[in-house]
């Protein structure tokens, strides 16, 4: 299941999580055709990763200040960080199996 991030607890939920394992973040918006797309892939993600990571997703529409600290130009974007920090990015849609292998490589 994915976890809901939002502008209030991006820092405890992506930041701090990230320093015990891998978090995957979708930066999308609800009328971006792309991230309609990525969707489903990122519930697969979450779903086949288990608890080695943490897969989620942030409304770029809903967490401004969020979408614009990352400087997420385009959706959807999606950001590992690991370590409290942005360890990797992808800019638009993305292959289950590319994510899963960057997950599990940093984890």
């Amino acid at each position: 299941m994915t976890k809901h991030f939002t502008d209030d607890n991006f820092a405890a939920e992506a930041i701090e999580a990230s320093k015990a394992k891998p978090v995957l973040v979708d930066f999308f918006a609800v009328w971006c055709g792309p991230c309609q797309m990525q969707a489903p892939i990122i519930e697969e993600v979450a779903e086949t990763i288990g608890d080695k990571a943490v897969v989620g997703k942030l409304n770029t529409e809903e967490a401004m200040k969020t979408a614009e600290t990352y400087n997420v130009m385009s959706i959807p974007t999606l950001i590992i960080f690991k370590d409290g920090k942005e360890a990797k990015r992808f800019v638009g849609v993305q292959m289950k199996d590319d994510l899963l292998a960057e997950l599990k490589n940093l984890a």
